[in-house]
């Protein structure tokens, strides 16, 4: 792009998003059906910024167009639990898609419509989302560890009409069903039409439904071709759900020239990835590195590494033996899970041959020192920087990031990524250095969700309103030194959202839920400090006039959110208590809900407190 450094082009994308976005695209290589009429259209704002206005292109189709050249070069490595383990060439990767793309058209799936994916992160899993892109068809990836009640919300909400999933998967050794919470799924959403099961043993499980399954296997034997659609930059490809603190999950909405181009530019620019790397990020499809994780490495003709089960199982040297074995050049992998691999001898990552590695990554959560030191001493040998990585699912990727080109800060980031005119303010908008302030963006960039799945509003609200003109995230960050010493930090979320092993969910998901148990009145969900896992989940639950409030009760409620949410998502605590703190327009006060059970002594302004006795109430909750 003809700059010389990174602060460089960080300037560029600050001074002008446009005429970045045109340079970093040229050098990714990205294929158009038609070129863009304009690097960057405002006319509708900020929140509703257009890049590469009037261009076409598919992404799927853009991507195996460059693969051309290079059909023998393996796209994917991958590996299950249960020891199976495969390749596949960019060739036959190809070749899948189209038999999956041919199999959603029979199925009526086109242009548009919206299908469900409840899958482990296999080939199949991949293959499916491509199939979709594809055709034009747009995609939801769900989490593999959601109960019913959650997969139902997406596939209602999304209007899916096709649910794709797997007969079951393995976590240490254990056998876990998904048909069958797929079927109890389907029940809830009148939408889904069909559902198509990739199959992992040679016969059908018990709970299978001839009038509603169709065997993946099956389905793409019949072959066949499919049309590439021909979409716009700006047609949607994606709708993945995220967690805010009040109502219920959105859908961030994702373009065929967004998503797939900024995660390719994170993993190039940030990452440092091309086309010879071997990219494992130990990710599920639900959590946004899936995806991100597929469409990126694609993009980039580089190679994906899947797999598909516990990373410290059946031995705790399981994600080290699977990078070893796959050559992984690029390792990601979330800090609860670095604090739950150090526990073990150091034996078990120096024994195995990783001198393939050359990066180390990280995101989802905070860090905190202790850890860190042992990813990079440990884990990268000493010699593989760590590339800190934070961003959202709204974001399709990184705000801020670590870099192999810049100097290490532990638990911290170098900076923004490339691409983004981040900031750090106050409550009044203005700059603040040193201290903690609102994580914002000034100017729009490549991979911005085009809003919320039919709701604008939200949208904007969420978004826009409080800066107007300027993104606000939603983090607590800060800045810390200058020039060559400057340091990003991000401290946490400055709204409710409940982060467990680095997997947002907002409370009133949670909360719900809970509800629903005919002992509870209301309840009140928050994220409790865990040295292992971040947070875990709280439940601060008003029982209904006359109900028990003992250990069986609350173990049901337990059962309960298990069963709807998934066991991810099991509370460690449960307490019944008599009112919760609330505000003179009846909202939860969540955070006085969590400093009070922390045991804190000042609760900051509480002056909309309509029931200060609710602190004490909470306090001595049984």
């Amino acid at each position: 792009m003809g700059l010389r450094t990174v602060a460089d082009l960080n300037a560029l994308a600050r001074r002008d998003p446009g005429a970045y976005w045109a340079g970093a695209e040229r050098h990714l290589d990205v294929r158009w059906s038609r070129r863009y009429d304009h690097p960057l259209d405002l006319s509708d704002g900020m929140p509703f910024a257009r890049f590469f206005a009037g261009g076409r292109v598919n992404y799927v189709a853009a991507a195996f167009e460059r693969a051309d050249s290079f059909p023998d070069r393996v796209a994917i490595v991958w590996e299950s639990e249960d020891g199976r383990a495969g390749t596949l060439t960019y060739a036959a990767l190809r070749a899948e898609v189209t038999r999956a793309a041919a199999a959603l058209t029979r199925l009526g799936i086109g242009r548009g419509d919206r299908v469900g994916i409840f899958m482990p992160l296999t080939p199949e899993c991949a293959i499916a989302t491509l199939a979709c892109g594809l055709i034009g068809a747009i995609y939801t990836p769900i989490f593999s560890g959601y109960g019913p009640e959650a997969i139902a919300h997406r596939l209602t909400d999304s209007g899916a009409r096709l649910l794709i999933t797997a007969d079951a998967f393995h976590r240490r050794g254990r056998r876990v069903p998904m048909l069958e919470t797929a079927h109890a799924a389907c029940a809830l959403a009148p939408t889904v039409e069909r559902v198509l099961v990739a199959v992992s043993a040679d016969s059908r499980p018990d709970s299978w439904d001839d009038r509603l399954d169709i065997a993946w296997h099956d389905a793409l034997a019949a072959g066949g071709d499919a049309p590439t659609a021909d979409t716009a930059t700006d047609d949607p490809f994606m709708l993945i759900y995220t967690s805010g603190t009040t109502g219920r999950p959105k859908a961030a909405v994702h373009i065929q020239g967004g998503f797939p181009i900024k995660a390719a530019h994170d993993l190039a620019f940030c990452f440092d990835v091309r086309d010879d790397d071997r990219v494992f990020w130990y990710s599920d499809i639900g959590w946004m590195m899936g995806p991100w994780l597929i469409a990126g490495t694609l993009m980039l003709g580089a190679t994906m590494v899947l797999y598909d089960g516990a990373i410290d199982h059946p031995k705790p040297d399981r994600v080290w033996a699977v990078a070893e074995r796959a050559r992984a050049t690029v390792l990601g992998i979330s800090p609860t899970a670095v604090r739950a691999l150090m526990r073990h001898p150091t034996e078990l990552v120096t024994r195995h041959d990783l001198s393939s590695l050359r990066a180390l990554g990280s995101t989802g959560e905070a860090w905190n020192e202790d850890p860190w030191w042992w990813y990079f001493r440990v884990g990268g040998g000493g010699r593989c920087p760590i590339v800190n990585y934070s961003g959202g699912t709204e974001i399709a990727g990184g705000i801020v990031s670590g870099s192999t080109v810049a100097p290490l800060w532990p638990c911290g980031f170098a900076g923004p990524t490339p691409d983004m005119a981040a900031d750090v303010v106050d409550e009044t908008g203005k700059p603040v250095r040193s201290a903690v302030g609102e994580l914002v963006i000034r100017q729009p960039w490549v991979g911005m969700t085009a809003g919320f799945w039919n709701d604008r509003a939200r949208y904007l609200e969420t978004y826009w309103t409080t800066y107007p003109g300027i993104w606000r995230h939603g983090d607590w960050a800060r800045i810390e030194g200058e020039g060559a010493e400057e340091r990003w930090y991000i401290d946490g979320r400055s709204d409710d959202t409940i982060k467990i092993a680095g997997k947002r969910v907002g409370p009133a998901e949670v909360e719900s839920v809970a509800v629903g148990h005919p002992a509870v009145a209301e309840a009140a969900a928050i994220g409790i400090p865990d040295a292992l896992r971040g947070e875990t989940l709280g439940l601060f639950v008003v029982p209904r006039p006359g109900a028990a409030t003992d250990e069986g009760t609350r173990t049901g409620i337990i059962e309960r959110v298990v069963t709807a949410l998934g066991p991810t998502l099991r509370p460690s605590v449960v307490r019944f208590v008599d009112e919760l703190p609330r505000t003179r327009n009846a909202k939860i006060l969540r955070r006085l809900v969590r400093a009070a059970h922390l045991g804190a002594t000042e609760f900051g302004d509480i002056s909309a407190l309509e029931n200060p006795s609710a602190i004490a109430a909470v306090r001595n909750a049984r």
